[in-house]
């Protein structure tokens, strides 16, 4: 299972992930489309969406499962920006990856680095 970081919606949702790595990304989308409520917020509340693509995008998000902000992922989220210097919006992320156990799918991955026991697929690594 995976949890898909705003930066992937985005490079996907303009035809920009990386040619051999766009087959894998589409099956988890249509198995796995996990996101947080930041990357909802985040992807939505692009400014620069037009009227087009605001709608395209909420159709897009349809599909997905969002995951809210429970206490669970509440305390996760404090834990990690106090032992963490990490963003509010990468943390929330980081905790709804680890309560769910996902996979992280993420081109940012220096952003998640030093969290211990998050797994991160980066579709742009040659790892």
């Amino acid at each position: 299972m995976y949890l898909i970081d705003t930066n992937i919606l985005i490079y996907y949702f303009n035809d920009n992930i990386p040619v051999e790595q766009n087959g894998k990304i589409e099956n988890i989308l249509n198995n796995s489309f996990n996101i947080s409520l930041i990357t909802k917020i985040e992807f939505l509340g692009f400014p620069r969406h037009t009227d087009n693509s605001f709608k395209r995008a909420e159709e897009f998000l349809s599909h997905a499962e969002t995951y809210n902000l429970s206490s669970e992922i509440i305390d996760k989220t404090i834990k990690l920006r106090r032992n963490y210097k990490i963003k509010l919006p990468d943390a929330i992320i980081a905790a709804t990856t680890l309560n769910n156990d996902f996979v992280l799918i993420t081109r940012n991955e220096q952003d998640f680095n030093n969290i211990k026991n998050i797994e991160i697929f980066n579709p742009f690594s040659d790892k």
